[in-house]
């Protein structure tokens, strides 16, 4: 036989994720920080003070209780004390005066006969079977007195005491009734004052995190009104010095980091667009001499002028490229040993087949490990941007350390101002304004030396060599 059954399970699915997605939306995963708080609160106070009521309650009951324990033992050893010393006629004058009031005391006999009670209701019979036999006193419990039509509980002590040979036993029974009506009215009360106590607690706290919470909707409404022409704004911080003042001074703190980026991209854009302005104008006027029907310029002579143009925007997008890379953290994908005094010997033979400048070099062996690649666009930044500055003379030296390796890359040139000496390893930097951006580069290539040499973990620097010439040193780690 063929068909299709449905188990239990299969229709319980749906109802499973209905309740999943309730608990989504209503659960405590979506409640805010407010909600949050006050239930906390409600909950650890409330736990609190159920915990403290039990602990009150028991220790209430057990001291009513003791209260009432002492009272009938005391009596008891009173009366026995008072039989041993003045005989049964004065403790029986003692029992019939009564004591405590609701409490009974009676005297009873070797034949279990009562000799003496301070309610006559109670002169049938013991109010209890309890004889001990020695001279101590034994508490028990007693759920009723039916010879005083009593239904309430009572605790009744018995004490053992010897006259002239014979044993009698002093009773004292007491009602314990009143001290449970009073633990049971104190409980009420808990039970009453609880509620109205959590209540309070969570208004309390629900009023005291919205307080709190105002300066984060401040410090919301004010970053929410930041934009790209308004990053100098900054958000109040409250006076409090605890985590929202905190809260406030990160927010401040961010807000300075992308005003500045926002500055330096505005900056760099403008700087970019300058540079490439300038090889495409050149590009554009060449090809529309080209493209003039009347032929009046030789097309042959414009072959060079749109190579060197083409060569130069190249090596400014090249250059821009090598910048992102440095700012995405990618441009040095993988290290290995790098020859040192290899990458600065080909760097020093290009510069002397120039020509134009002495070029000293002192390059002992010296290894760390890095990009060669990149390590030997440094150097040629460093050593083209020398010959550009250089009146004469070029100087090289290599410096080996058990850590560290340092190159000196000097001219005679003038150095560089102490007020620059920071700001000319940023993008799009010449120190002389007036200088033609063909004698100037692109005013990036410090600005990529130190993104290099930064991702080596090293350092670059310029200062002043003791003989007055402007000197670049770029320190670089050893491989361990």
């Amino acid at each position: 036989m063929s068909g299709t059954t449905s188990t239990p399970a299969a229709e319980e699915v749906p109802d499973e994720g209905a309740r999943r997605g309730l608990l989504r939306v209503w659960g405590p995963a979506r409640w805010g920080l407010r909600r949050r708080s006050v239930v906390t609160a409600v909950v650890v106070v409330g736990v609190a003070l159920l915990a403290g009521s039990a602990v009150l309650l028991v220790l209430l009951q057990a001291a009513l209780v003791s209260t009432v324990r002492t009272e009938v033992t005391n009596r008891s050893s009173d009366i026995a004390a008072l039989v041993r010393s003045d005989g049964l006629r004065a403790a029986t004058l003692a029992v019939e005066r009564g004591g405590r009031r609701g409490a009974v005391t009676q005297l009873v006999g070797a034949e279990g006969q009562v000799l003496a009670t301070s309610d006559p209701r109670a002169a049938a019979a013991p109010v209890s079977s309890l004889r001990p036999t020695d001279d101590r006193t034994v508490i028990g419990a007693l759920p009723d007195l039916p010879l005083l039509d009593d239904d309430d509980d009572h605790l009744v002590a018995v004490r053992r005491v010897v006259s002239d040979g014979q044993p009698y036993w002093v009773l004292v029974a007491a009602p314990v009734q009143v001290q449970a009506d009073t633990v049971r009215t104190v409980a009420l009360f808990l039970l009453l004052a609880v509620p109205l106590l959590l209540l309070l607690v969570g208004l309390a706290v629900r009023f005291l995190v919205g307080r709190s919470l105002q300066s984060v909707e401040q410090i919301r409404r004010r970053v929410a009104a930041v934009d790209a022409q308004h990053l100098q704004a900054r958000v109040p911080v409250p006076p409090t010095g605890d985590e929202v003042a905190l809260l406030a001074q990160t927010m401040n703190a961010m807000l300075e980091r992308l005003q500045v980026s926002d500055e330096a991209l505005r900056a760099f854009l403008s700087d970019a667009g300058h540079e490439l302005r300038s090889p495409l104008a050149t590009l554009v006027a060449a090809l529309d001499l080209a493209a003039d029907d009347r032929g009046t310029v030789d097309r042959l002579e414009l072959g060079p002028v749109l190579r060197s143009e083409v060569q130069r925007l190249q090596g400014l997008v090249e250059d821009l490229l090598t910048l992102a890379k440095a700012d995405a953290r990618t441009l040095l994908p993988t290290l290995r040993d790098v020859d040192l005094d290899d990458v600065l010997e080909g760097e020093v033979r290009r510069l002397r087949a120039l020509g134009g400048v002495s070029v000293r070099a002192d390059l002992p062996p010296a290894q760390v490990p890095g990009d060669a690649g990149r390590l030997s666009q440094v150097f040629r930044n460093l050593l083209d941007n020398a010959v550009r500055h250089a009146a004469s003379s070029v100087a090289v030296t290599v410096h080996p350390g058990a850590r560290e390796v340092r190159v000196d890359v000097d001219n005679d040139g003038p150095p560089v101002p102490p007020a620059d000496r920071l700001r000319v390893f940023q993008r799009f930097v010449r120190l002389e304004p007036g200088r033609a951006r063909e004698a100037g580069g692109s005013g990036l290539g410090l600005a990529i030396s130190a993104a290099v040499v930064d991702a080596h973990g090293g350092t670059i620097s310029t200062g002043v060599t003791p003989e007055g010439w402007c000197r670049f040193t770029v320190v670089l780690p050893v491989a361990t």
